[in-house]
């Protein structure tokens, strides 16, 4: 299992889900708001766990911002992607600075049409002209999503160039504007957006500064890497300190020095943590009970799961699915 590999594996353990909402042609004056996600996360996706705002930029440049945070604005260029993962209110503008009014209303599942809305901002033809795409991922936050606790607030990064050529052709060919949409255009764009989701967080892997600390920096480093490799790929086993240790090639003090420094807690706590969220996946399904869930993450014991279920998300794993199933 390769780095990518355990991101892919994070990524379909917390159920992420993509929406393409805006096909933005943007021409200069502009400025483009976008409200908190918590506050239109009802109508946009009723049934998620948290919502991370982005923006793909095809053509054109502009300036891209968190809304009441001290950062400054950073330019953005064509070929980017800018993803919030808190869900932040932010702004894309034409000029550093430029402040507008989210409009709640654009904000909901059309029943009788398919994503994306197409906004003209700005037609004056004269004008500079700045294509921006628009969407949300839905994900689970908990029990436990280690990507998005590792995540900076708003992380921009390049397509890479071997994907962006495909990635826009489809973005052309799904949004292009006409009276009537080709079936599957929606979850069309969906899917792209998870992949273009996927490709910013390997190019933001990739260029990360060597001191950095945090999961995904964790990913490419050659220790706490393969230790997540094989906790992600053999996850059941029953692992300890020692055999982890040594099948990664360091002692156990060492390995679980370098494990924490990057990740936040010890490997065998990540271990456990970790099965929680797949059996908490396997238990929204329905169709295992939860001692079949505990023993297909590597529990011998439906008590002592019952006991680190309650433990990390607060209630019986039982309890937890009725309540997941009626909201």
């Amino acid at each position: 299992m390769s780095a990518v590999d355990v991101l892919s594996d994070v990524l379909l353990a917390v159920r992420l889900t993509g929406a393409v909402y805006f096909d933005i042609d943007a021409r200069a004056p502009f400025v483009a708001q976008s409200p908190p996600t918590d506050v239109i996360a009802a109508k946009v996706a009723a049934d998620a766990d948290h919502l991370i705002a982005f923006h793909v930029l095809t053509s054109g440049a502009c300036w891209v911002e968190a809304v009441d945070e001290p950062e400054p604005a950073e330019l953005m260029r064509a070929g980017e992607i800018v993803i919030f993962s808190s869900g932040e209110a932010n702004i894309l503008a034409s000029e550093p600075g430029m402040r507008g009014q989210a409009d709640l209303s654009r904000y909901y599942r059309p029943l009788s049409e398919a994503l994306p809305f197409v906004i003209d901002i700005n037609s004056d033809a004269r004008a500079e002209r700045c294509r921006i795409v628009c969407g949300y991922l839905a994900c689970d936050r908990g029990p436990f999503n280690p990507l998005l606790e590792s995540l900076p607030r708003m992380v921009r990064a390049p397509v890479s160039g071997r994907s962006w050529e495909w990635m826009t052709s489809l973005l052309d060919a799904a949004i292009a504007t006409s009276d009537e949409r080709d079936a599957g255009q929606e979850a069309m764009l969906a899917k792209l957006s998870e992949l273009m989701f996927l490709e910013a967080l390997r190019s933001h892997i990739d260029g990360l500064p060597p001191q950095t600390r945090s999961w995904v920096a964790g990913l490419r480093d050659r220790d706490v890497g393969a230790a997540l490799r094989l906790m992600h790929g053999r996850f059941a086993e029953p692992w300890t300190l020692e055999q982890l240790a040594r099948e990664v090639g360091l002692s156990r003090s060492a390995l679980a020095e370098r494990f924490t420094s990057y990740v936040g807690i010890p490997p065998m706590t990540y271990l456990a943590r970790w099965r929680l969220q797949l059996a908490a996946r396997l238990l929204q399904s329905r169709s295992l009970s939860v001692a079949q869930a505990a023993a297909a993450v590597g529990y011998q014991s439906e008590s002592a799961f019952n006991r680190a279920f309650k433990r990390q998300v607060g209630e019986a794993p039982g309890v937890w699915r009725r309540r997941g199933t009626t909201t």
